[in-house]
């Protein structure tokens, strides 16, 4: 029988070990930390009994992914949950940016630019069937689809500043620009607004749903459906290099190219290790956990209605500040991203007491605490939330490294999604899961499509692994 070790036990590696386990492999996951799942988990924070996740929380691109298309759902015990409003972008004068899952509904709020959103919008979201298999696959090669995306091309190649032109009110843009923020990068440079585009046609297709009773849910359920097919888990070692590891035929490496370039070492063709050590990280996030009384009291309640929530600002302050982080300094009013995952899953809740997730976009390695400047964005656009706040957990870039390597300097996206590398991965190829010693994969989220719990890094790496073998 064909053997197969799997290094990370993140969406990916899950993915990756669920494909190889399908096709009659033997699969053996092994896990650096003592807990399996990555990024993907749940945990009581910041006080007991309120339900928080850890990392990834809100999942536009995971129900139209092929992988999760392959997984039974319901017979895992798995549900989306969604929230009446997919994201909310509040400004300064009470107005806000409302994103439904309806393409029209939202054009409808965004009053003048409506027409505008709905034909930048709205042919990808209805054709989002066909145009996902592209965007989620590698990018060097023929496109099924090629008109299709390239249509799509055309809002999500400029860059998203250029993109915010076009639009002529100020809610409007910074609804945009704060999706397009996803991408941790400066805002003026092209291809980037190639992550908010996907996000934004992703949901209005089927929306930011939540999964129900918390990420880590999905990845329990995952890791029963693997045992039951016979695959093992070994958690508590970190593996450094590739003669530690059992006895194999494949190997898929979740993890941060500058650990596969470590495990790899001299069995790796210097061109693609050299990529792998030059590989890039991005900016990071300094999260903080916040349990609420009675949730947060936006100046405008509709905003309460939305599973995500941006603060930023206008269009022009979140460039401002993307620019500062991304030359290494830190704003003093830096974008900072909430979760309100309650909002579709009141079971994360504790009687009054609400679960509130949020994150600043912090400089790489960031060392400073930037718990105060993250509660002063949620204050400045809901004035008498700190009267509220009961509990507070927060996490440094330097913990977060700790928890999980792959978030080198706190960078939860493992590596920067610059437009090379957003697109292409680690180095030049046609096959970015190929590390250039037979046999092994790189399968995390440093290689395309990116991050996010869709697992389709790992789905693609796996199903490359067994047409080689």
């Amino acid at each position: 029988m064909t053997t197969a070790v799997v290094v990370g036990s993140g969406p990916n590696g899950l993915a990756a070990a669920t494909v190889l386990a399908r096709a009659g492999v033997e699969v053996t996951v092994i896990e650096a930390s003592d807990h399996l799942g990555g990024g993907a988990r749940s945990n009581e924070s910041p006080i007991a009994g309120l339900l928080q996740d850890h990392c990834a929380a809100v999942h536009p691109m995971a129900p139209g992914s092929a992988y999760f298309q392959s997984l039974d759902l319901e017979a895992m015990g798995v549900e989306w949950a969604y929230a009446p409003y997919d994201a909310a972008h509040p400004l300064d004068d009470g107005d806000a940016g409302l994103l439904s899952t309806s393409v029209g509904e939202t054009a409808v709020g965004l009053g003048a630019d409506g027409r505008r959103w709905a034909s930048m919008f709205g042919p990808p979201s209805r054709a989002f069937g066909k145009l996902a298999p592209g965007i989620m696959a590698p990018m060097l090669r023929v496109p099924r689809h090629p008109l299709l995306l390239a249509r799509f091309g055309l809002v999500a190649g400029p860059p998203p500043a250029l993109v915010a032109k076009t639009l002529r009110t100020e809610k409007a843009r910074a609804l945009f620009m704060g999706v397009a923020a996803h991408a941790f990068q400066p805002l003026t440079l092209p291809l980037v607004t190639g992550i908010g585009a996907g996000i934004i046609a992703a949901g209005h297709a089927v929306g930011w749903p939540v999964i129900r009773g918390g990420t880590g849910h999905f990845t329990e359920a995952s890791i029963a459906m693997l045992r039951g097919m016979g695959v093992r888990f070994e958690t508590g070692q970190r593996i450094t290099r590739l003669h530690e590891l059992p006895r194999h035929d494949i190997v898929m490496l979740d993890v941060h190219p500058h650990i596969a370039a470590g495990i790899l070492a001299e069995h790796q063709p210097r061109g693609p290790r050299r990529a792998y050590r030059r590989f890039k990280p991005g900016p990071a996030a300094f999260k903080v956990d916040l349990a609420v009384e009675g949730g947060i009291p936006w100046s405008n309640p509709e905003v309460a209605k939305a599973g995500t929530v941006h603060l930023g600002g206008t269009a022009k302050e979140i460039i401002a500040a993307e620019r500062e982080v991304g030359a290494g300094r830190m704003p003093q009013r830096p974008f900072v991203l909430v979760g309100q995952q309650y909002v579709a899953d009141p079971s994360r809740t504790s009687g009054n007491l609400v679960p509130v997730y949020a994150y600043a976009h912090v400089p790489y390695g960031y060392p400073g605490d930037a718990t105060e400047q993250v509660i002063a964005q949620i204050e400045r656009f809901a004035p008498g939330v700190c009267d509220r706040i009961v509990a507070v957990r927060s996490r440094s870039t330097a913990e977060a490294e700790a928890e999980n390597p792959n978030f080198i300097g706190g960078d939860i996206l493992t590596g920067a999604k610059s437009p090379t590398q957003f697109l292409l991965g680690p180095r030049i190829t046609a096959q970015p899961y190929d590390t250039g010693v037979p046999g092994v994969y790189l399968c995390s989220a440093a290689t395309p499509p990116g991050p996010g719990i869709h697992g389709m890094g790992g789905f693609n790496a796996a199903n490359r692994a067994l047409r080689l073998a």
